[in-house]
């Protein structure tokens, strides 16, 4: 019997290695990338640039800021302008006006435009298109034509700051919270914001919670609205956003020097005679943090609303 001699196994041959080479930029892709690197860097530096400028002037002295003006890094830095802010007048309470007004306004837009929007969205009744048209056509009304009517309004709010049942005798809602809460409760950009992203949930979700006996309010309070976090984030900084940089209303209806807000207590430090560069900038500065706060914080929400509006 032939043995059968078995030849052993040859080894795999190595692979050939793989030599990546990179092509060289043509004369029009190396123009357009330096073009594009130009551009961000520009963008970049015009936009951060008057920040940088503004932080760095308030911690100047007051003869540092006229004599120095385009030097960035002070000579002799200081926090003697922040400290004028709440020594000199009442910049604390200008603070915490704003912190009501933009809160409140958050508060109520979110409930009061999720109500609304979930209505419009979820809810089948007669004049349903009319009304949502109604308040599509309320945001192409510029704000400033409806000012005098709104202040009268509030003037002659029954039963407010002094007022009779036939609102005459006081000053309705005018110098308080109220004068600025009440008009922008139910924002129709809420209202339409809201109900965009309450038609993008399924309807079975409250079908079956009717089919329970679970009331519509239930159904918007424990189902809906939770599903909703990312869009009410996102509406809650743009609200907040408004209400805390918000100028002119009430400069027109809180005339009184104990309800202004940050915005307009700001401009008392510029008059035709003097401006106070120093504590104009400290307060500047202030100002914007609860904004840039406000966005570190609801950044991950922002992110998850626009990921879910670009695969609804």
């Amino acid at each position: 019997m032939t043995a059968l001699a078995t030849a052993p196994a040859s080894a795999p041959a190595p692979a050939p290695q793989q030599l990546t080479t990179s092509r060289p930029l043509t004369a029009r892709a190396l123009t357009g990338k330096v073009v594009w690197t130009l551009a961000v860097v520009l963008i970049s530096v015009t936009t951060v640039m008057p920040l940088v400028w503004t932080l760095s002037t308030s911690l100047k002295p007051e003869g540092e800021i006229l004599s120095s003006y385009l030097q960035l890094v002070p000579d002799n830095p200081t926090l003697a302008n922040y400290v004028a802010l709440f020594a000199d007048g009442p910049f604390g309470r200008y603070l915490a006006n704003s912190a009501v007004i933009a809160l409140g306004g958050v508060v109520t837009n979110l409930f009061f435009g999720g109500l609304a929007g979930y209505a419009l969205a979820k809810l089948s009744f007669r004049g349903r298109g009319v009304v949502f048209s109604l308040f599509l056509g309320s945001m192409m009304v510029p704000g400033i034509i409806t000012m005098v009517p709104t202040f009268l309004v509030l003037r002659h709010f029954p039963l407010a700051g002094g007022n009779d049942l036939f609102g005459e005798g006081g000053a309705g809602l005018i110098n308080s919270y109220g004068a600025v809460l009440v008009p922008f409760a139910a924002g129709p950009f809420a209202v339409f914001f809201m109900r965009q992203f309450f038609q993008a949930l399924p309807d079975e979700l409250g079908d079956a919670a009717r089919i329970d006996g679970a009331s519509e309010f239930r159904i918007f309070w424990n189902i809906y609205l939770p599903l909703a976090r990312a869009g009410l984030a996102v509406l809650g900084v743009l609200t907040f956003q408004a209400g805390w940089n918000s100028f002119l209303w009430p400069l027109i209806a809180l005339n009184d020097p104990e309800m202004l807000t940050v915005q307009v207590g700001l401009a008392g430090y510029v008059n035709e005679y003097q401006t106070q560069y120093g504590p104009l900038l400290a307060g500047t500065i202030l100002a914007s943090l609860p904004v840039l706060l406000v966005f570190v914080v609801a950044q991950r929400y922002i992110i998850e609303n626009f990921a879910h509006s670009g695969t609804k």
